[in-house]
């Protein structure tokens, strides 16, 4: 079944690049001493998804892509055939990040020959399966960013994240413990704060201290080199009696 057609990054370099024959051409090379001569743009793109072709032709292949990225006296074509020539190893990891994470496809394909160039430019010269290498480093990467931006998309009610009733957990509270070095500036005993359990979920430990207004009075908390201890912040769960 043939995937719907989308106008995108994708798309717009494969418009580009249909009749495209950038200067110096490929060299198609097995490993031996001859060359066996230049290739169309077209043919490299084969040859370089080909598991049946020579494994040292086709490593081969990605280095040289690889050289054109690096090297600045290339013709002008260039620079979007390299992007051309990854776009089958790039196409599905776009796909199944567009519809299982539900990710925008234009910022997906941008993020994708990003890290492809990266990864290309990165490419060690003695790395005997270049192609595998860049293409499982720029999607596994892409994959990680939406994949955590994911664990972290913004809800409008913190208290009820996940479902929690906020009457359910009334009952209980969150006690933190401020226990600051001994003699040091700033506090000098220990501080105990109780909110209800409600007003605790999904708040960071900085955010508690400026809504209990404590952030002004532990002036000393803060980078102190490497270490070195400044406070101990101690926060429990606790059930009221009664």
């Amino acid at each position: 079944m043939s995937l719907p057609s989308h106008s995108g990054i994708f798309a717009a370099v494969e418009r580009r690049c249909a009749d495209s024959e950038p200067t110096p051409p490929l060299q198609l090379h097995d490993g031996s001493e001859q060359v066996d001569g230049p290739l169309t743009l077209a043919r490299a793109r084969q040859l370089l998804y080909d598991r049946s072709a020579h494994p040292e032709a086709r490593a081969s292949l990605w280095h040289q892509i690889a050289e054109r990225v690096h090297s600045d006296t290339v013709g002008t074509d260039w620079p979007e055939a390299v992007v051309w020539l990854g776009l089958p190893g790039l196409r599905r990891t776009a796909y199944k990040i567009t519809w299982r994470l539900q990710a925008e496809r234009g910022d997906v394909e941008a993020e994708l020959i990003t890290c492809y160039l990266e990864a290309l430019a990165g490419l060690a010269a003695d790395d005997p399966d270049p192609g595998s290498t860049v293409l499982r480093s720029a999607c596994s990467r892409v994959y990680g960013v939406w994949r955590h931006a994911r664990l972290e998309k913004p809800v409008e009610d913190v208290e009820r994240v996940g479902g929690a009733s906020v009457e359910a957990e009334a009952a209980d509270c969150w006690q933190a413990d401020y226990d600051p070095v001994p003699r040091r500036p700033g506090l000098s005993s220990t501080v105990r704060i109780t909110v209800p359990a409600h007003r605790v979920e999904g708040l960071r430990l900085g955010a508690l201290a400026r809504s209990w207004g404590a952030a002004d009075t532990a002036t000393s908390v803060g980078f102190s080199g490497r270490g070195r201890q400044v406070a101990t912040v101690t926060l429990r769960r606790v059930r009221r009696s009664g």
